[in-house]
This record gives structure tokens, C-alpha cells and sequence, in this order.
């Protein structure tokens, strides 16, 4: 038996996000907008919670989604490898202003700290950023003849992510480029909550097409 949770529209998306707590440290799936679930940080707003550490690929586009978020002062830090794109205008003028804290990570390096975090990994060794300002005050170790940077997984308390379906266990699979981060969020935080468009009966989907298996996954809403 499935132990996922689902509801429907602006009011099952309130309920699921409801028990998100001041101080929590939020993944946030999307690459720009591709996949970034729109909805679920909507409600985030409703539900009032502050202080909150958002990881995500960048920091906000335009008005909507995550720039919304942050727009309303909830934020407190930002994790992400591309805070500044043309329509970033919400991050800028808060980290400008002092407003909002900033870790900047490597691209892969996000990638694979979250999904150390899900694989029980306690540390890793990369050479992505030996030598520039973002290895400053880390371990390094010298790896057949490369500095590498040593990173720690990256853990959240809450994955708010968008897939394409979901069945009745909770399964996922994805729509081309909006799968982006969801899989390793999902595995990486202690509640994911997923916002599709359906969800179809059990047996459903191809389950060689599945990408996110039910049991990383807690609440999915239909939006």
C-alpha cells in the first residue's frame, strides 16, 4: 500500500505544504521555468513560513514561482548555480541590498551533493572550482595529479518538484527537459511533495519510463 498522500487544487496544494516550518531548507525543482512547480510555491506563500533556505538551479524568474517567494521577503538564503539571468531582477535587487544571502555552487556540483545526500554519502571529492574563490576555507586533496574540492551532500527538509504523472503509489516520470533536478531533490529531502497535471490508475505508466520511484515520494497534488 502506497503511504503517498494526494489532493487536488489551490486547496489540496495549501494542505500539503502546510507543515513547512520556519528556518526549513526548501529544494525547489526548474530550470528557469521548465518544471518548477509553480503551484506548490503559491501555496508556499499562503502558508506564511519564513527564514527559508531555497536550493535551486537559479534564483528566480521574473514575478512568478520563486521570484514570487523571494519577492515576499521569506527567503533567507539562496543555494543555486545561476542567481543572475535578464529577468533575475527580484534576487538582484535583494542580494544587492543585503536583503538575501548566497552559496553559489557549481551546476554538477548541485547536482551531485543532492544526490549524495539521498545516497547516504557522507562527503565527495570533485575538482570543479579547485584553485577559484568558490573552494576558499574547503579540504582539498590531491587526486592523480588534480586538486580536487572536498563537498558535503546537501539535505533538505522539504522538495517542492512538478512531474509530468504520477500513479497511485506515488511513481513519477518526467516531460523531456522539466525533469531537471526533481529526481535527485526528491531522494534528498526528509518530505517531497510533487505537483502534477494527473494522476493515472495504478499500472498506469510504462514502469521502464519511471524516474522517480513512490516510495521517495510523500504528497502529490494535482494542479
Amino acid at each position: 500500500m502506497s503511504r503517498t498522500s494526494f489532493h487536488s487544487g489551490p486547496t489540496g496544494a495549501d494542505e500539503a505544504v502546510a507543515d513547512v516550518a520556519d528556518g526549513s531548507t526548501v529544494l525547489v525543482g526548474g530550470f528557469g521555468m521548465a518544471g518548477m512547480p509553480v503551484d506548490l510555491i503559491d501555496a508556499l506563500i499562503r502558508q506564511g513560513a519564513t527564514g527559508l533556505t531555497v536550493v535551486s538551479n537559479n534564483a528566480g524568474n521574473g514575478d512568478t514561482g520563486l521570484a514570487a517567494l523571494l519577492a515576499r521577503g521569506r527567503v533567507r538564503k539562496v543555494v543555486c548555480s545561476f542567481p543572475r539571468q535578464s529577468d533575475s531582477w527580484v534576487f538582484d535587487e535583494l542580494y544587492r541590498s543585503g536583503r538575501v544571502e548566497l552559496e553559489l555552487v557549481p551546476q554538477g556540483t548541485l547536482a551531485e551533493r543532492m544526490r549524495a545526500a539521498g545516497a547516504g554519502i557522507g562527503a565527495f571529492f570533485c575538482p570543479t572550482g579547485a584553485g577559484t574563490p568558490l573552494a576558499e576555507g574547503k579540504e582539498t586533496r590531491e587526486i592523480d595529479g588534480r586538486t580536487h574540492v572536498l563537498e558535503f551532500p546537501l539535505r533538505g527538509d522539504v522538495a517542492l518538484i512538478a512531474a509530468h504523472r504520477a500513479d497511485g503509489l506515488g511513481n513519477l516520470v518526467y516531460r523531456k527537459t522539466a525533469r531537471n533536478f526533481a529526481p535527485v531533490m526528491a531522494t534528498a529531502a526528509t518530505t517531497t511533495v510533487v505537483q502534477v497535471p494527473a494522476v493515472v490508475p495504478t499500472g498506469g505508466l510504462d514502469p521502464e519510463a519511471v524516474v522517480t520511484p513512490g516510495i521517495h515520494v510523500d504528497r502529490v497534488v494535482t494542479a
